[in-house]
């Protein structure tokens, strides 16, 4: 059976793509959630990646939950359900929004439902001319099982996601800019490209700073002030004993371009 995700490094960027366009890249009844959850603990351990980009093969991101397997589901008890649920979807908000390195989104075109909440899921958004967005559970009778009441509001607002979960509208790609959805749209021929460039320009700087900079600016998203600051002094005396950032001192003193190779 074909992998769902096809893991690919170069050098310290890492591109996971969803490649099961016969499903339109759907989340469940299948193997996806293992293999997030395995690729986000591959690159955990990996001191080499210093960013992930995500996107979909084929002319879809991520059509979120299958219908069609959903009709399996009609007898099964609501325990069952429940452990459905957690063992499978929520695994994939956790792996994947916890993942220590930055991620980018490069959203090929519609990401509904669970696609939509992946996409939140990352760190940055691309999205292609082409893309579309909808908050849809409540046009099939469901609610966010996958941590999207969580994840959406953080990325547009609350009323802004108030209004994409009760309507289940979809949204085009320049309406996505518009309410802060994703940080640029651009053609379709030119998102990958983008995404890798982006991901370049972050992969450009010491690996250990950007980790321990992504778990700070999601730590003060429910921290005190107070707190984040003890957080962030004691990340920052890790920072200063680095290689990395002892070659950035050096390097901006002698004028020259600093080495940041290795981990």
């Amino acid at each position: 059976m074909k992998p769902f995700l096809a893991y690919a490094q170069s050098g310290p960027i890492v591109t996971l793509t969803m490649d099961a366009p016969e499903s339109r890249n759907a989340l469940t009844g299948g193997s996806a959630p293992d293999e997030f959850v395995d690729a986000c603990a591959r690159i955990t351990d990996d001191a080499s990646v210093r960013v992930v980009v995500l996107t979909g093969a084929g002319s879809v991101f991520s059509s979120g939950g299958n219908l069609k397997h959903m009709q399996s589901l009609f007898d099964e008890p609501p325990s069952a359900l429940r452990q459905w649920y957690r063992q499978g979807i929520q695994r994939v908000a956790t792996a994947l929004y916890n993942l220590e390195v930055p991620t980018i989104a490069a959203v090929n075109g519609p990401a509904i439902g669970a696609g939509c909440d992946l996409a939140c899921m990352c760190d940055i958004r691309i999205a292609a001319e082409n893309a579309s967005f909808a908050e849809s559970f409540v046009k099939v009778g469901l609610i966010a099982g996958d941590g999207g009441a969580w994840l959406l509001p953080r990325v547009v607002g609350m009323s802004k996601a108030s209004e994409m979960a009760f309507t289940g509208d979809t949204l085009s790609a320049e309406e996505a800019l518009a309410c802060g959805l994703v940080s640029r749209v651009v053609a379709a021929d030119r998102l990958l490209p983008e995404a890798l460039a982006l991901a370049a320009r972050i992969a450009a700087n010491p690996g250990t700073g950007l980790r321990l900079t992504k778990r700070l600016l999601r730590e003060g998203q429910h921290m005190r002030l107070e707190s984040l600051l003890e957080m962030s002094a004691a990340f920052q005396a890790v920072a200063h004993k680095t290689a990395h950032h002892v070659e950035a001192i050096n390097a901006f003193v002698e004028k020259r371009k600093p080495d940041f190779s290795g981990e």
